[in-house]
């Protein structure tokens, strides 16, 4: 389940650090919560979709892991990037 182009387009244009930058922590968090979100709408009307389901698990992992990382580094940017994309994180 890939993102369309305009769509991740305007996700890393929001969070980017620069002009440049596509795959800082920032971004990487705002991507992939934007691909659970249509992973999860799909695995609703999908329910016996098994393989879809570990991959959103994976994205899941991966996430939390980023915003460990990114809590750690820079506590206030992880706070802004919670409340920007309401996700609940520790």
């Amino acid at each position: 389940m890939a993102l369309d182009l305009e769509i991740k387009q305007e996700i890393i244009s929001k969070f980017q650090r620069d002009t440049n930058d596509t795959g800082s922590a920032e971004v990487q968090v705002a991507i992939l919560t934007e691909q659970i979100k249509v992973l999860t709408e799909h695995l609703k009307a999908n329910h016996k979709d098994h393989s879809s389901r570990l991959g959103l698990l994976k994205m899941v992992g991966k996430r939390k892991r980023l915003l460990k990382y990114l809590r750690r580094k820079n506590y206030t940017k992880f706070t802004q990037i919670v409340a920007d994309l309401k996700i609940r994180a520790k």
